[in-house]
């Protein structure tokens, strides 16, 4: 059940999960699967992902074994794999004295999936790391992009307008003390805890900061939202830009609660939302 590879605890079966180790075998998969136009769908820690009740009618690959490899190269240079968890990454770069990373402690997402959506917090982003990237094309070619070449902007980059698959990445990191990025990691965790629900499962942030001086889980409260509930699913009390699920929540509480949220904040203020979850199977929110 894809459930238990989402932070939302939420989705049916795959027709096939397939763990692939190594580029060429993600390469050489790609371009049969693309020969045959099977949908397939790459997972990375399903941390910003609502999967369909009824599951996917597809292929799911997840990225092991190589993928999650974290090594450091020349000047200040950590190159991983795109399903290393940014978690492990932080801590990787604490330990060889890098800073630059403090801002994604605590952000459950793989590093594919970080770059995928330039993922940021408190002020930064991936844009201020990251220097290169390696994917394949969905024949299974591998190409290099520079940064430049990313088209980052605010939860956007390349890879998300396009169906290429991002296998590597090269973070540029400063030199500091170990003191004070473990006294930064510290700072932003405890940031983290105080103001979001990391006690219930979630997906993160449901929805994209509006622009304009507005933030979503702001406009949610004032709509009166704070606590609402379907099925399962519910709006935190702690932080009214999540969505958590108490337990038992499926796909279609979370989209019924979703589509309620976008519809009294749009009456409410005229501003309407856009969701940063991605959706997987037939569920549409």
């Amino acid at each position: 059940m894809l459930k238990n590879h989402t932070s939302f605890k939420i989705g049916g079966p795959a027709d096939l999960f397939i763990y692939v180790n190594n580029q060429e075998n993600l390469a050489a998969l790609i371009s049969q699967i693309a020969s045959r136009e099977i949908p397939f769908f790459i997972l990375g820690n399903g941390s910003n992902l609502l999967v369909s009740d009824d599951g996917f009618n597809g292929i799911v690959l997840y990225l092991n074994e190589d993928f999650k490899s974290i090594r450091l190269k020349e000047n200040s240079i950590i190159e991983c794999g795109a399903g290393a968890t940014l978690a492990r990454v932080c801590v990787f770069a604490m330990q060889n004295n890098l800073s630059g990373l403090e801002f994604a402690w605590g952000i459950p997402g793989s590093c594919g999936g970080a770059l995928f959506m330039n993922a940021g917090a408190y002020g930064k982003d991936i844009s201020n790391v990251i220097l290169e990237a390696s994917h394949l094309t969905p024949q299974g070619t591998l190409q290099t992009l520079t940064k430049d070449n990313m088209m980052l902007s605010y939860r956007k980059s390349l890879y998300s307008e396009n169906p290429f698959i991002i296998t590597s990445l090269k973070l540029k990191l400063d030199r500091s003390h170990h003191k004070e990025i473990k006294n930064t990691m510290h700072q932003t965790i405890l940031k983290r805890k105080s103001k979001q629900p990391l006690q219930f499962p979630s997906a993160g942030s449901v929805f994209k900061r509006p622009g304009g001086g507005y933030f979503a889980g702001a406009l949610i409260e004032s709509a009166g939202l704070k606590g609402a509930k379907i099925g399962g699913a519910m709006v935190s009390t702690k932080h009214s830009g999540f969505i958590v699920n108490t337990g038992n929540a499926t796909a279609q509480d979370v989209s019924k609660l979703i589509k309620l949220i976008k519809e009294k904040v749009y009456l409410e203020s005229g501003i309407i939302l856009e969701c940063e979850v991605k959706t997987l199977g037939n569920i549409k929110i």
